[in-house]
């Protein structure tokens, strides 16, 4: 699963737990309807004060949202110049 899926699985079920319809969230949170689905359906990444706005009107915290998104940080290589 990729971010954009694991953060549409995380919004719908908030909402579902908030009783809300994507048109009651969209209006809370001053986002788009379309934007609102666009998330849902995970085609959509959200910006972070969209992620705030959500959150607030969700009664949720960010990390609820963000749930089972990891970033592993990968290998770091100095950089050196090297004389031949």
């Amino acid at each position: 699963m990729n971010v954009a899926e694991q953060f549409a699985e995380n919004l719908v079920r908030q909402r579902k737990l908030a009783d809300l319809s994507q048109d009651e969230l969209s209006a809370r949170a001053s986002v788009h309807r379309t934007e609102i689905s666009q998330l849902e359906r995970g085609l959509r990444i959200a910006r972070i004060d969209t992620l705030v706005k959500l959150a607030a009107s969700l009664e949720a915290s960010p990390s609820e949202l963000l749930e089972g998104i990891v970033w592993e940080p990968g290998e770091t290589r100095c950089g050196r110049f090297e004389a031949s």
